[in-house]
């Protein structure tokens, strides 16, 4: 070999190396600006803000109500509002306070949720797609992968908790737990009693398999959500007894939802924070505010005060305050605005207990709505925002007759019902009795709620002009969830939420009435009972609506409730948040965002 022809070998293995050494400082830079970038990237979104010029690029698919979010809106604020106590825990499970669910509902998923417009629609949400078996029997579920809980630190040890993925075995412990005798949730349990089994086919796939055709199955079964097996059972093992009394964790969230739960201080605030790792940020259905504050103001006035101030953010008005108290300039400046709608999904009534001497039969109740004077209540008290509730179906629903009205203020023709339902004031001291016993109850009235007790004193009014002795007693709201419980009532006050589809189950069926069901005033009638099972296997729509119409005449000679109001919706927003949307019976808050888009 000539020295010429070694020397050119040599460089060009030379050359070689410093081609190799280049690709690799050029492939290595690129990974760490890459990394960079990504930490970078990570930061920002951790810290709520967007990065200014980055255009997000969304995962296709379908994600439940996307559409509904605002693309590119400014990152960042706090939305404070105000609950007026503690809930009593927040436990997905366990409570099932309205104020309680609100705040859950921020930091959970469910597998699918409706569409916020076409109700009747459910869409994607941690479940990507479902089957429906031709029987309405089987679902075959999968889920979305990257979707994991938030890390923890756990109540009991003080360990940390980092995230792991949601998998169908935490969907299936959720069902365990809700099929568990011995967890306090009959309420929820009713709704999936006649699931048969739910199968795990991988960590991603399941399917849930019901005993018979059940019209709710779809919603029950969409509805269903994950719960942590690693937080409510940390050493592998489930105690019932002990998931109900662990208080610790049952004042916190672990979720996998939009936010995540950071705290909550007794009397004064419970907050949430943004998830930046939540899967809706890929498919444009992300929270754009970064912190939500429930504030825990016990009085209606001192609310209305801290909204004034600037304090909350956002407050339910009562009738009273929307007429006589926005006038101010907060309001006519433009700072705060006022928003109004009709809520058919809700009504108040006055529910009477069954057992009790005085309302065990349809005459007496009957006569009992027909003495109270709504409409007067109404217009001086609610000012005409909302109108008479005539039953516990949505008055704008298919469901619902319309030819069926409430039952007239009609006191001539209540008292002739009393009589014969055996009532008489036989000693002549203005008070009625029937087989010796006086026609005396305890009302049961929350503190802290003015126009409740406002309302009360002129039925108090009205039934005292037919001889009707009505004591009211007012309890914190803790005692009376308690004593509902305990079935320790004669009368109350108070509100229920409607379905979109009719299921009275949970809250007149007799089944529900020992044990935690919702049936609290023991309400019994055998017809109502099988209609009620009857709508639950049926799924022809033409046979459902003259089902649920037979409901709601029962329900209306029967009152077991006085149905009350179904109240307008009223509410002050401060006037920088954006993307206020008015869809059926409520505003979605967590599509919101602060400042100028």
């Amino acid at each position: 070999m000539t020295p010429v022809r070694t020397a050119l070998q040599i460089a060009a293995i030379l050359l070689m190396l410093v081609i190799i050494w280049l690709l690799f400082a050029l492939t290595t830079a690129f990974d760490r600006a890459r990394q960079a970038s990504v930490m970078l990237a990570d930061k920002i979104a951790r810290s709520g803000r967007q990065m200014p010029t980055r255009t997000a690029i969304l995962r296709s698919g379908d994600f439940a109500n996307r559409e509904y979010f605002p693309q590119n809106a400014p990152a960042g604020g706090t939305l404070t509002t105000a609950i007026a106590a503690d809930p009593p825990g927040l436990n997905p499970l366990l409570s099932n306070e309205a104020s309680a669910q609100s705040i859950i509902a921020l930091c959970t998923m469910t597998l699918a949720e409706r569409d916020w417009l076409k109700q009747e629609r459910f869409r994607p949400l941690l479940a990507e797609s479902w089957e429906i078996s031709p029987d309405h029997k089987t679902y075959r579920i999968k889920l979305r992968k990257g979707v994991f809980w938030h890390s923890f630190t756990d109540p009991a040890n003080g360990t940390h908790q980092p995230a792991r993925e949601v998998t169908a075995h935490d969907v299936k412990f959720t069902w365990e737990i809700i099929r568990d005798p011995e967890v306090n949730c009959a309420a929820i349990r009713s709704y999936y009693q006649d699931i048969a089994d739910i199968k795990v086919i991988n960590d991603y796939e399941l399917t849930v398999t019901w005993n018979k055709e059940y019209y709710g199955s779809i919603s029950s079964t969409l509805g269903l959500f994950p719960m942590p097996r690693h937080f409510y059972a940390p050493d592998g093992k489930f105690d019932g007894k002990k998931f109900n009394d662990d208080h610790l964790r049952n004042r916190m969230i672990v979720g996998c939802g939009a936010y995540i739960f950071r705290s909550w201080k007794s009397g004064r605030e419970i907050v949430l924070e943004r998830n930046p790792e939540y899967i809706g940020a890929e498919y444009g259905a992300a929270p754009a505010i970064d912190k939500r504050i429930f504030k825990i103001i016990k009085l209606p006035q001192t609310r209305f005060q801290s909204m004034l101030a600037g304090e909350i953010n956002m407050l339910g008005l009562t009738p009273e305050q929307w007429i006589k108290r926005t006038g101010g300039r907060e309001f006519s400046s433009g700072k705060i605005n006022k928003i109004r709608f009709p809520d058919f999904s809700s009504y108040s009534y006055i529910g009477y207990n069954h057992r009790t001497f005085c309302f065990a039969d349809a005459k007496t109740r009957r006569a009992l709505t027909m003495l109270i004077n709504r409409q007067k209540i109404l217009d001086q008290l609610i000012f005409s925002l909302g109108q008479i509730s005539k039953g516990p179906l949505m008055p704008d629903s298919i469901y619902s007759d319309k030819s069926l009205q409430p039952h007239p203020y009609a006191p001539e023709a209540a008292k002739k019902l009393l009589r014969e339902a055996g009532w008489q004031d036989i000693d002549g001291d203005g008070i009625l009795e029937r087989d010796g016993k006086k026609f005396t109850f305890n009302m049961l009235q929350i503190s802290g709620s003015s126009t409740q007790q406002r309302i009360l004193l002129m039925v108090q009014s009205d039934l005292a002009a037919a001889g009707i002795d009505m004591k009211l007693q007012t309890v914190e709201w803790s005692v009376l969830l308690e004593r509902l419980k305990k079935k320790d009532f004669e009368a109350c006050c108070l509100g229920w939420r409607n379905g979109i589809d009719p299921d009275l189950y949970q809250i007149f069926h007799s089944s529900q009435i020992d044990g935690e069901g919702d049936n609290f005033i023991s309400f019994r009638n055998r017809q109502l009972d099988q209609l009620i099972m009857e709508l639950r296997q049926e799924f022809d729509m033409d046979k459902r609506v003259a089902i649920s119409r037979k409901i709601e005449r029962i329900i209306h000679e029967e009152q077991p409730y006085t149905f009350l109001f179904c109240n307008d919706a009223l509410l002050a927003l401060d006037s920088k948040f954006g993307n206020v949307r008015i869809f059926p019976n409520e505003l979605h808050s967590i599509s919101f965002f602060y400042g100028d888009k």
